[in-house]
């Protein structure tokens, strides 16, 4: 069974409680005078701007420390290149907690590509550098310069995923734990209400935070391993094939293995381990960040058993040695309660930017200052994504009664609400209240996904009390119209067809996104994702429905360039299915090696982590280069007169000119709009091929736009 967590409610009080809650939580020194306040308890540095509403991480923080009783001050976007920023609102008494903000500052502050964003959703009217990259690293150390002896708790998205030794895209190398760069006091990873609450409340009542040492949900640093665990090295729990071609660093002495090298700590092999072991007090020894970053092999290895231990209710500590210290990962942090998660989300939020900001737009919370969120995490597992890594794989739900309550709450208090709802869902749209059919069958899975390859049998797949939540919602007096923007999975949805229904025919706005990813069987396989047929099934149910409904919507897929697994004849082959379908993409997404993801791995390592690993194996093919990605965009789309050029030219070097011509059954046409491509020039071109359609010379007087009409 799952192990057991304190309500993250029922700890006592501190003093500062008498104080009344904060309208806002104070951003100056003038308006913690005007709250009674001598000074702040806890103060957030967030990469984000202040927005006080549920969807940003910083407010929900803050008003649970708050609802605790303490007093929380916020410093959103400070100058980073001096102490200054971080000292306006004095010495806090307890601690600094410091994020990057709702996005990684990488991921927000550079395209797939490398290349700098000119705009930040989460700055005022959409300021593009207004945080520093690997913003968690820069605050965490001027915090530190600010005020020497006050800890400093990194958490967030950011920190989340960098928690172990992770690749980094940007730099195309493996950087250490963002808590050994960050020089911070402890990491707190995943929807961190429960670590944040108890530590506050341990450090309030005098504790060192060097002690705080067995905080679910939390990463710290040691100089030695307590021997009163039992450590497992991870080749046991499953071996990866000799790291080297002539010498196997885990064939040391079974006391001693070269992953971490413990001096004192008991280590138990396969041969010696007993039958039982108490998993509260098991740790199992990773490779070396040494190690993984020379040897990608062990890079990948890492990365699975990580993954592999994501489960609250079996995880173990995992152990990885940074130089001379030890990284110590503790088991992830036990689910919120649904009532607790209602608290959270009924904490006395003012639903807007802080006033400081006046009329500045913040395009993120322009986004979702309708919308609801009602339920947390995902049991997808798609290996491009972050949120299994974050949220985790077991749903989180938030009552129907709290939902309500809050569509209520915008109707009555929200500015510029005029009766739509702009979403409810969360990081997906149809995950609410779906779960394992029994929790000691949860509590010991360490599958990767519920849906992948096929839909578990043990997961309960009825969405017939979303139905009824949708019926409910769009009943309430004052309401115009529910809207479904969240992502949603239609290998779940069509497993109940009165959902499809239910949606299609009261909850689409003409446009319903959903994503395929890809077409093709091997991408798909990297991504985890279902087969193309389980799109078909649920186009199908989708038009049904809305003819009718009498409404004329569509489908908006969304598809993955350039994934690892994804090879040309991949792109052209989802390039044509596109074609004939009908469908052309105005943006495309080319895939993003994020943190810590297991395509990640599989992007740097060339081997494929959803298996078990061995030298041996075939690797997975990335396509890296600008070129090929590119191109892999081009397929995409293959209607723009721009990438018709470099289509020409791969279609030729893969032996597909058939596809180069006018015909209904051809990729793109032989010819090139002025002014497009690499066709500069005040006069249109021919493109010429032997399997050209049309071979005629396109002449000065003639349109070349003619034959396609």
């Amino acid at each position: 069974m799952r192990p057991q967590a304190k309500d993250i409610f029922s700890y006592r009080k501190y003093w500062a409680h008498k104080f009344a809650p904060a309208p806002f939580l104070p951003m100056s020194r003038e308006e913690m005078a005007d709250l009674g306040w001598d000074s702040c308890d806890i103060i957030i540095v967030t990469g984000d701007a202040y927005v006080d509403q549920a969807s940003f991480g910083m407010a929900i923080i803050g008003r649970l420390l708050e609802a605790q009783g303490f007093r929380v001050g916020i410093i959103a976007q400070p100058g980073w290149k001096s102490r200054e920023d971080f000292m306006q609102l004095g010495r806090p008494n307890l601690f600094f907690g410091v994020t990057a903000g709702n996005m990684d500052s990488m991921v927000n502050g550079y395209t797939s590509d490398r290349k700098i964003r000119s705009d930040d959703a989460y700055t005022p009217d959409a300021r593009g550098g207004k945080r520093p990259d690997r913003a968690s690293l820069v605050y965490s150390q001027r915090c530190k310069e600010a005020y020497k002896g006050i800890p400093v708790v990194i958490g967030g998205i950011e920190a989340s995923l960098r928690r172990i030794a992770h690749y980094d895209y940007w730099q195309d190398k493996v950087r250490h734990s963002a808590l050994v760069d960050s020089k911070a006091d402890i990491l707190l990873f995943g929807n961190a209400e429960r670590a944040i609450v108890e530590l506050a409340h341990r450090l309030a009542q005098g504790e060192n935070i060097r002690d705080i040492t067995g905080l679910r949900g939390t990463a710290i640093l040691r100089n030695s391993l307590p021997d009163d665990f039992t450590y497992i090295d991870s080749t046991d729990v499953e071996a990866p094939g000799p790291a080297q071609p002539k010498t196997n660093p885990y064939s040391a002495t079974p006391t001693t293995p070269p992953a971490v090298q413990p001096q004192t700590a008991q280590v138990v092999t396969l041969h010696t381990r007993p039958r039982r072991l108490d998993r509260e007090r098991t740790a199992i020894l990773l490779p070396a960040y040494e190690q993984v970053k020379s040897d990608p092999l062990l890079y990948a290895h890492a990365s699975r058993i990580l993954h592999l231990e994501s489960n609250p209710g079996n995880a173990r500590a995992l152990v990885q040695k940074h130089g001379k210290r030890y990284l110590w990962l503790n088991p992830p942090p036990i689910p919120l309660t649904t009532k607790e998660l209602d608290r959270v989300y009924e904490l006395p939020y003012q639903r807007k930017p802080h006033p400081s900001y006046g009329d500045a737009r913040i395009p993120a919370y322009e986004m979702i200052r309708f919308s609801i969120n009602i339920m947390r995490g995902c049991f997808g597992g798609c290996t491009f994504c972050s949120i299994t890594e974050h949220e985790g794989r077991i749903i989180q739900n938030r009552s129907e009664k709290s939902i309500l309550q809050e569509i209520e709450a915008i109707r009555d208090n929200v500015p510029g609400f005029t009766g739509n709802i702009s979403d409810l869902g969360g990081p997906t749209a149809n995950m609410w209240r779906l779960h394992c059919k029994e929790e000691k069958i949860e509590s010991s899975c360490r599958r990767l996904s519920c849906v992948y390859p096929d839909i578990c049998k043990n997961m309960k797949t009825d969405q017939t009390p979303l139905v009824q939540l949708y019926r409910k919602a769009r009943a309430i007096p004052g309401i115009k119209r529910i809207f479904i923007a969240s992502g949603l999975r239609y290998d779940l949805a069509v497993q109940t067809p009165e959902y499809v229904k239910e949606l299609v025919t009261h909850h689409v706005g003409g446009y319903l996104k959903i994503a395929p990813e890809h077409t093709e069987t091997t991408p798909l396989a990297h991504m985890m994702k279902p087969g193309i047929g389980s799109y078909d099934r649920f186009k199908a149910m989708f038009e049904k429905y809305s003819k009718a409904a009498g409404k004329e919507q569509y489908l908006i897929p969304y598809f993955i360039a350039a994934h690892p697994g994804t090879t040309d004849e991949d792109m052209l082959n989802l390039a044509l299915w596109l074609k004939q379908n009908g469908f052309r993409a105005d943006q495309v997404q080319a895939y993003l090696p994020s943190p810590m993801a297991l395509a990640t791995a599989m992007w740097h390592s060339g081997y494929n982590p959803l298996k078990k690993i061995s030298r041996g194996e075939k690797t997975v093919f990335s396509p890296k280069g600008m070129r090929q990605r590119r191109l892999h965009k081009a397929f995409l789309r293959y209607h723009d007169a721009n990438n018709w050029p470099l289509l020409r030219e791969a279609l030729k070097k893969m032996g597909r000119a058939d596809l180069i011509g006018n015909g209904k059954h051809q990729l793109v046409p032989n010819w090139q709009p002025r002014g497009t491509g690499d066709n500069g020039g005040d006069k249109p071109r021919p493109f010429r091929t032997k399997h050209s359609a049309v071979k005629k010379k396109v002449g000065r007087n003639r349109d070349p736009h003619k034959h396609r009409r």
